[in-house]
């Protein structure tokens, strides 16, 4: 099992450290550094950035968002970060959510399987370099009866074949997911529900485009935090878990609650999103049970992180990102290097 890291969302307050986190990823042989969006910094500068100071990782996006750009932009800078980092960049891909792609970039949330098959499918096509025509339900390319003709990509990416992510949640998104991608980008991983809220889909996917698991990416998203008092540690992560949970998205459109459901949490969940919504965070994050929190992070003592990674790896994980947790530079450098130590100590480096 390889391991990556999470930068998040540049302007998250740990800016100033998070160049010399990726370096520290870099040196330690870290597989990836993935950086996201959302409706402040993008992904693709910050990824631009770290790669240009970085010697062996991989940066990836993750995600760059399907609403915020045309599928040929995508391609375009998809290309050009490849040339740029020497053949470094993964593509990560996700349709955001309603309030973000219809408030942010004034795009309808509809359809969005569609959406993403036919985005994946003109990216691909894109970098190619074949000249670029598409005829579907959400994109024509070139539009018809105007000057438009069709054209090629001018750049030359690294690597003919750019690995390509798509974040997933529901069963549908996670189906398709393992049908046209090269590997899945998961958020809140229970090693022990993965194959019954993740991995089945997918494979369900796989076997539709007549493929196998092999060589496609499981790619969960875990923080790590290093420490003796594992309740202690919890406890810092229920502000995030409340915030995804109870109210990341409407009542009706939280994927993250959903998720939570279905890993047998739907009381515990109904409940963080009601407190939540009404506007009692600190009750919506108190309401977070612990084991929830404890089986989606990476907590304790290196001993304990490299039995929860053998658990991942068990289950079918096969790049494990961390997101180091830490109040300084010097404790997220000690996350980092726990993370090497425990993925020796569980026999999978």
């Amino acid at each position: 099992m390889r391991l990556g890291i999470n930068l998040g969302y540049w302007g998250a307050g740990m800016d100033g450290d998070n160049l010399a986190v990726a370096q520290e990823a870099d040196r330690l042989g870290y597989d990836v550094c993935w950086a996201a969006e959302a409706y402040g910094s993008d992904a693709p500068t910050v990824l631009a950035w770290v790669a240009a100071k970085t010697e062996r990782i991989d940066v990836g996006s993750a995600i760059m968002q399907i609403p915020a750009r045309q599928p040929a932009m995508t391609a375009m800078t998809a290309a050009t970060l490849d040339s740029l980092s020497g053949g470094r960049f993964r593509l990560g891909l996700g349709v955001s959510g309603p309030q973000v792609s219809e408030g942010w970039y004034g795009v309808k949330f509809d359809k969005p399987l569609a959406r993403t098959r036919e985005y994946v499918e003109i990216v691909r096509r894109a970098m190619t370099r074949e000249r670029l025509s598409y005829d579907g339900e959400h994109w024509t390319l070139p539009l018809p009866d105007g000057p438009g003709k069709p054209l090629k990509l001018t750049v030359h990416p690294q690597r003919e074949h750019i690995p390509l992510y798509i974040a997933a949640i529901g069963p549908k998104n996670l189906e398709q997911t393992g049908e046209i991608a090269d590997g899945a980008l998961l958020i809140f991983p229970s090693a022990e529900h993965l194959e019954d809220t993740a991995l089945r889909h997918i494979r369900a996917g796989r076997e539709k485009a007549g493929l196998t698991m092999d060589g496609f990416d499981v790619c969960p998203t875990v923080p790590l935090a290093l420490g003796d008092d594992v309740d202690a540690l919890a406890d810092v992560f229920r502000p995030y878990t409340a915030l995804y949970v109870g109210g990341m998205g409407s009542r009706k459109q939280n994927f993250y609650n959903q998720l939570a459901r279905r890993m047998g949490y739907e009381k515990e969940a109904a409940e963080v999103q009601d407190k939540y919504l009404a506007g009692d965070k600190t009750g919506a994050a108190a309401a977070v049970p612990h084991s929830l929190i404890d089986r989606t992070t990476l907590l304790g003592s290196v001993e304990r992180i490299a039995d929860r990674m053998a658990a991942y790896a068990a289950a079918g994980v096969t790049t494990l990102t961390v997101a180091p947790a830490g109040f300084t530079l010097d404790e997220r450098v000690a996350a980092l290097r726990a993370g090497v130590e425990a993925l020796e100590r569980a026999g999978l480096a």
